[in-house]
């Protein structure tokens, strides 16, 4: 007995097209271009220790290492007992040392740059990227570019205050 008698003519090529239909679905769709928003509050962006991922804030970065240092320096006794705390010597000393600290991160960054370690993020979902860039927007810069299934994004701070997504 023929198999397509069985169940009427034409079954075969609707199994056809229903496979076909299924199949289809099974890439990831590519993103709009339009803005997405990450998050309605930008603050925290960046402010994981390391280079980051992306951007170009190398010295605002390292401005960061230089100013937490000093803090860091400035709460703890000086190196020498000869030095009073908190004096015109204290706040010298720190200077000095923090100023050394800010030289090599610049240095540091630097030598990444030329060796064009800056990552794009890459995913194949926009709910999957908006999802991770919430959970990790400590650990990335603004300008961090981010591909969505072949569409480019960067991370920007809208003029509301808002982090978001947009195309570039």
């Amino acid at each position: 007995m023929d198999p397509g008698a069985r169940h009427g003519p034409g079954f075969g090529a609707l199994l056809i097209a229903l496979v076909v239909a299924v199949s289809a679905c099974g890439h990831a769709q590519r993103p709009e271009r339009k803005t997405y928003v990450v998050s309605e509050d930008a603050r925290g962006v960046g402010t994981a220790e390391g280079p980051g991922t992306g951007g170009s804030g190398a010295e605002a970065y390292c401005n960061e290492l230089e100013k937490q240092c000093f803090q860091k320096c400035w709460r703890r006794k000086p190196a020498y007992d000869s030095i009073p705390k908190h004096s015109g010597k204290h706040h010298e000393q720190c200077t000095e040392q923090c100023l050394g600290v800010f030289m090599k991160c610049i240095k540091e960054q630097a030598a990444l740059e030329k060796l064009d370690t800056k990552r794009e993020l890459r995913f194949s979902d926009m709910a999957v990227a908006l999802d991770w860039l919430r959970e990790h927007r400590s650990e990335v810069a603004l300008g961090t570019v981010v591909v969505v299934a072949g569409v480019a994004f960067s991370l920007v701070v809208a003029p509301a205050g808002l982090l978001v997504l947009s195309p570039i």
